[in-house]
């Protein structure tokens, strides 16, 4: 008997040990959508993919020349450059017409959107006769605005090697008419008068200190002054000094507007004005920034998504001509880990969006870092705005990260989010570009001793192993295609949706090109050709469409003006940057939505507001509120009844 009641403790050891085991197995496994419902999801959308031009005769190269200190590791330091912008350069009211890096060539080119009418031929937008060594500078992204305000969209180059430069628009022909656009048509002037060398990864614009004017974010990643693309440097250089708390890289330049000037000898001036960022702010690694309104005031809120240490969301207190910002950080329970805390995470902050995705009228967080399935799976972030935003006065970010349960904390090497409703029924659907390097030799196992060895050693380049072309780190997977489903999860559907092909991505950039209603997107790939992708979704949701302007400088209207369709001759202005437009649903629902100036890493969305309505009457009468600071600096708020479908608003003064 008693070697029988030994057995079967034996036996049930084992058995309660197993059923732990598969408890265990049934709480990690992550949900599925039955075949049926993923069926019904993938119906909802489809999309034509077209190749973005090169421009012929131009040779191709898959790695940059670097400093020799670097040359072990020149795949690494190759790793970004892809760019795309999405904006109406034209003047024909749609943004049609991209702005994108190619880093094959290191062409900047602006061409029409693939599948838009061929209106000019396209062309490069180099910054002769300004100084440019093509053996120690590239171009890193492209930042479309009106930075001399006359209307006219500009464009702001940032480059590796050297300061930004921007492209101002002259009229051509007629002011405001469109324009076959040239090169001839741009004239390049430097944003700031030394030729330092930076190595600015992303940049942004906003009205930082609320005096009407957009200023501009620029935000470097390895140290200023270093000389990263030489291969010719005799100098030494070094690389991060932590994986988790780097604050040894770029700096982060803010430059107020100082003043402009239209005509075919045109001007746009900015300073740069002095913060007071603390060092880890000023001089963490940058790859993103993202600027947006977060607590109702009309004044932005910067996010840096930071490599190789904690992200920094910064509280707006400024004002006309005064820059003052306050770091938040979230609070910490007994329950959440450091890394999902906003402000004191250790992850590689990659892209930054915005959007409401909860409907309380607050801006959540969408964040791209590292989330590769048994590599190097960090998380994503979406912090979800609890709502709270009076404790910002006390240094406490009011978010909550929500990405484990909405389903978007893991998918890959991340780089620019974006949420985007691509069917119109009132939610957003998420994008990523992901990626690092695609070849033939898989190096995730000599990327984890890297990552794992004493932060001491890291900034010395002797101790970094090879990355070379034909290395693999996260080369072989698409890019993810989130939608939200029944039970309020996001689930892939890429491969369903034939956007399956792998691809090491780097930019998204979103409008809508054709003015369908339908929102387009285009996605920047490095060392790949970069694709723009047509919605042709059938049976998409209603929509509104908001083009929110300006009065260009010197020009003075006291009241709102509102047409139906695209902006014209007889209607047009500067992009309100920053201005928040409410849509009131007649469930009871509200819509909200900022003006962007181009938040994210290399990729940047159209200006224009878009909201899916769901199937709602053709006839239907939206409440819309429109919250915006004119030339002055001055707050001011409206109510509109408009209709579905695309409207121009100029807003008075």
């Amino acid at each position: 008997m008693t070697g029988l009641v030994g057995v079967f403790r034996i036996y049930a050891a084992r058995i309660i040990a197993v059923v732990i085991i598969l408890a265990i197995y049934g709480f990690a496994r992550l949900p599925s959508l039955s075949k049926p419902e993923r069926e019904r999801m993938v119906s909802r959308f489809s999309f034509t993919q077209l190749p973005l031009p090169g421009l012929e005769g131009s040779p191709l190269h898959y790695v940059r020349a670097v400093h020799p200190d670097l040359e072990h590791i020149s795949s690494w330091i190759s790793s970004v450059g892809a760019a795309v912008a999405l904006n109406d350069l034209d003047g024909d009211g749609l943004s049609n017409d991209a702005c994108y890096v190619d880093p094959r060539t290191d062409q900047v080119i602006v061409a029409p959107v693939p599948g838009t009418p061929a209106r000019y031929r396209p062309f490069e937008l180099n910054v002769s006769p300004l100084p440019f060594n093509s053996s120690t500078m590239a171009p890193m992204g492209c930042l479309p605005g009106d930075f001399n305000e006359d209307g006219l969209i500009d464009i702001l180059v940032y480059y590796w090697g050297r300061t930004p430069v921007i492209f101002l628009r002259t009229a051509g022909e007629a002011a405001h008419a469109p324009a076959q656009l040239a090169r001839s048509l741009y004239v390049p002037v430097e944003l700031v008068a030394d030729q330092s060398r930076w190595y600015t990864n992303c940049a942004t614009q906003a009205d930082l200190d609320g005096d009407g004017h957009i200023d501009l974010i620029i935000a470097n990643y390895f140290p200023d002054g270093a000389r990263i693309l030489d291969a010719s440097a005799t100098n030494h250089e070094q690389m991060q000094d932590s994986m988790t708390r780097a604050f040894n890289g770029g700096h982060k330049h803010l430059f107020l507007w100082s003043g402009g000037r239209s005509g075919s000898n045109p001007l746009a001036s900015f300073r740069e004005v002095d913060a007071g960022l603390s060092n880890e702010v000023a001089n963490s690694w940058t790859l993103a920034v993202g600027a947006a309104d977060l607590n109702g005031d009309m004044l932005p809120e910067i996010y840096f998504a930071n490599d190789f240490g904690p992200d920094r969301l910064l509280y707006n207190r400024s004002t006309p001509g005064h820059l003052r910002f306050d770091l938040l950080e979230g609070r910490k329970t007994l329950t959440t880990p450091n890394s999902k805390v906003l402000g004191k995470d250790s992850f590689k902050g990659m892209g930054v969006d915005f959007a409401d995705l909860n409907g309380d009228g607050w801006l959540d967080i969408y964040v791209s870092n590292i989330a590769e399935d048994y590599a190097l799976e960090e998380s994503h972030f979406v912090w979800v705005s609890t709502g709270e935003i009076d404790l910002m006065k006390q240094g406490i970010a009011p978010y909550v990260d929500r990405s484990e349960a909405l389903g978007l904390s893991r998918s890959g090497w991340g780089w620019d989010a974006r949420f985007i409703d691509l069917d119109n029924d009132g939610f957003s659907e998420a994008l990523q570009a992901t990626g690092f390097m695609k070849g033939e030799v898989n190096r995730w196992p000599e990327l984890h001793e890297l990552a794992m060895s004493n932060d001491q050693l890291l900034h010395r380049l002797g101790d970094w192993p090879r990355f070379h072309p034909g290395d693999d780190l996260s080369g072989q997977k698409p890019c993810p295609f989130f939608v939200r489903a029944s039970d309020g999860r996001y689930y892939n559907l890429a491969g369903d949706l034939g956007l399956g092909e792998s691809e090491v991505s780097r930019g998204i950039a979103v409008a809508d090109v054709n003015g369908d209603g339908r929102l387009d997107f285009a996605r920047a790939n490095q060392w790949m050709t970069s694709y723009f992708y047509l919605n042709e979704s059938p049976n998409p949701g209603a929509f509104l469409g908001l083009h929110l302007l300006l009065p260009v400088s010197g020009e003075k209207t006291t009241a709102i003006r509102v047409q139906a369709g695209h902006p014209g001759v007889d209607l047009y202005g500067s992009p309100a940057i920053g201005a928040l437009a409410t849509v009131h649903l007649s469930d009871g629902r509200k819509l909200v939505a900022q003006v962007d100036g181009g938040s994210g890493h290399s990729g940047k969305r159209s200006p224009d507001l878009h909201f899916g309505l769901g199937h709602i009457p053709a006839d239907a009468s939206l409440k819309v509120e429109i919250d915006w600071r004119d030339a002055t600096g001055q707050l001011h708020h409206n109510a509109l009844q408009l209709p579905p479908g695309w409207h121009t608003v100029l807003l008075g003064q």
